[in-house]
């Protein structure tokens, strides 16, 4: 049976069709109308909110030269793309983690942990080119029209309950921006991208898939969690690698290209001395305890719990996500100042506080709760939803600084976890071990083969032990029976 459509409806109808037809837009890659209700207004907005967030999050990795190589490629790069209406900043942040990512707007970010895996500038400027290729092809401002944002790959992300991960300050919205989800179709866009782009400023594409194998080998060997990265969402290795050579040689015809680079000897030089996995200065764990030379302080962490440390912030989780503790700087002179700022911040409500002395340190031990929503509207509705939680902070004044140390649980929870969380904030007390204090990085040292042997060998020669073997030729993108002649250059890891 026929319906007839009356006038509201059908008005209805062509609002709707004019809505969609305002919210599509041409994609710079396909040239076709793709839908989109994120503008470029508004993807400039989401990466300028995001950046400081990933500089807070991660911290940027302080070498002028890597910096100014990555915007200068960059750059070049930009020069070629299908994409030059955006102002692209390109940053190298301070993270063992081997990942490369791009946020709307034209922001680009690589890891240290990437950069001292990459064994020539091709392989490089191949992932450089995935990455813009995201940004051009408006992979991440499809994403974020359909809300597929992702956790954040944080403790508080990874394990704790909503009504607590609101006390981790790392975990902000624009900043999950870095962790969106391609799928396969855009993930195959962007390789073909990065074989474009990279082919046309001169590198050969070539080595981009020989650095896929590289990070599969990582994953493969990884004791850890998963690589955040190329390898989650992405179309199978063995697949990827065949294509991208594929599409390597196409572009090589396309282009009539010659004397195409490589520059192995030249990047290695270059990433000589990068710090490699993570950074001691910067802090980190023990035998379950949390040290930091730089701050020189030591507290212990309770045993089975996660943690994450970033350089705003120290988190521990327990694995069930029940509760949490969290380690930041509070700003303030005096400990009272520092109180009024925390709860403030967290809108608590303190049950009670006593000054006390822990290991020789002034400190404010505080018990307190979340106060309930100010509008008498939305009171009685949050008090029923959200369980109330419950904190016990203890502010310590230490060299000049204040540090919060938090422990956050449900209010029903909180007894359970109140002696965990006293006892951990009980021992903090300053660093004084020479030995932990004056604990160095490990770094990338280039090394020249004085003869040729095979990679295990010559390994070897520098000392690598054999259960580091087959990490370094990892790191090498080699083989370990693979030859190295006389005058060539090798990648190992030391103090």
């Amino acid at each position: 049976m026929t319906k007839l459509i009356t006038k509201s409806k059908l008005g209805l109808l062509v609002c709707t069709a004019v809505f969609v037809c305002n919210s599509c837009a041409t994609n710079p890659v396909t040239g076709k109308r793709d839908i989109s209700f994120v503008s470029k207004q508004q993807e400039i907005a989401m990466g300028q909110q995001a950046d400081p967030e990933v500089i807070s999050q991660f911290g940027l990795y302080p070498n002028e030269a890597l910096q100014r190589f990555i915007n200068q490629k960059g750059q070049q790069m930009v020069a070629v793309s299908h994409r030059k209406d955006l102002k692209y900043e390109f940053k190298i942040v301070d993270s063992p983690v081997i990942n490369a990512f791009a946020v709307p707007g034209g922001y680009v970010y690589f890891t240290r942990g990437i950069m001292a895996h990459f064994n020539n500038e091709a392989q490089f400027a191949g992932v450089l080119g995935h990455e813009i290729g995201h940004i051009a092809a408006r992979h991440s401002a499809r994403q974020q029209s359909k809300s597929m944002l992702a956790q954040l790959g944080l403790v508080v992300g990874m394990v704790v309950s909503p009504e607590l991960a609101q006390f981790g300050d790392a975990a902000q919205q624009s900043l999950a921006l870095l962790f969106l989800k391609f799928g396969r179709d855009d993930e195959r866009e962007s390789d073909r991208l990065g074989v474009e782009y990279s082919t046309k400023i001169g590198y050969d594409a070539n080595y981009m898939a020989d650095f896929f194998r590289t990070l599969q080998r990582q994953q493969e060997q990884s004791e850890a969690e998963p690589i955040p990265d190329f390898l989650s969402t992405h179309p199978n290795p063995a697949d990827r690698y065949e294509t991208v050579k594929e599409l390597a040689a196409d572009w090589q015809q396309k282009t009539k290209a010659t004397n195409l680079q490589v520059n192995r000897n030249s990047f290695l030089k270059l990433i000589d001395g990068i710090v490699y996995g993570e950074d001691p200065r910067q802090g980190f764990v023990e035998a379950n305890v949390f040290y930091h030379p730089e701050l020189k302080f030591q507290f212990p962490v309770p045993t089975g719990w996660a943690y994450q440390n970033s350089p705003q912030q120290f988190q521990m989780a327990e694995k069930e996500g029940k509760a949490m503790m969290a380690l930041t700087l509070v700003p303030g002179k005096t400990l009272e100042e520092a109180a009024q700022q925390m709860l403030q911040k967290y809108q608590l409500q303190v049950v009670e506080n006593q000054k006390i002395t822990v290991n020789g340190l002034p400190a404010l031990a505080i018990v307190a709760d979340q106060k309930p929503q100010e509008d008498p509207q939305q009171q009685q509705q949050q008090q029923q939803q959200t369980p109330a939680v419950r904190t016990l902070t203890y502010l310590f004044q230490y060299n000049s600084n204040i540090y919060s140390l938090m422990g956050i649980s449900l209010e029903a929870n909180f007894n359970t976890y109140f002696a965990t969380f006293q006892n951990t904030m009980q021992r903090f007390r300053a660093l004084t071990d020479p030995a932990l204090l004056n604990r160095q990085a490990e770094r990338v040292r280039v090394k020249t083969i004085a003869k040729t042997t095979t990679l295990a060998q010559a390994l070897r020669q520098y000392h690598v032990t054999d259960k580091r073997l087959t990490e370094m030729a990892i790191l090498n993108g080699m083989e370990l029976n693979d030859q190295v002649t006389a005058g060539s250059l090798i990648k190992v890891v030391q103090k």
